[in-house]
């Protein structure tokens, strides 16, 4: 399996290096690392909600799963 470095730009992954396919072929990407990004997290928000659900008494947690999305 060949490991190809790409950048993403306007929504096509480009290449950093000289790709060695025929154009036009059809490839399968596995994205293993984003590099220069770093993921953001609340995980102070992330646990209050969750205690807050769990906390609750409520049984079917299930019925109100959209309850905290934005």
């Amino acid at each position: 399996m060949a490991k190809i470095r790409s950048i993403y730009q306007h929504g096509v992954f480009r290449p950093l290096e000289p790709v060695d396919r025929p154009e036009g072929c059809r490839v399968q990407l596995r994205i293993l690392q984003v590099e220069g990004v770093e993921p953001v997290q609340d995980l102070d928000a992330i646990h209050r909600v969750m205690n807050e659900r769990f906390n609750s008494g409520e049984t079917d947690v299930a019925a109100r799963h959209n309850e905290h999305l934005p």
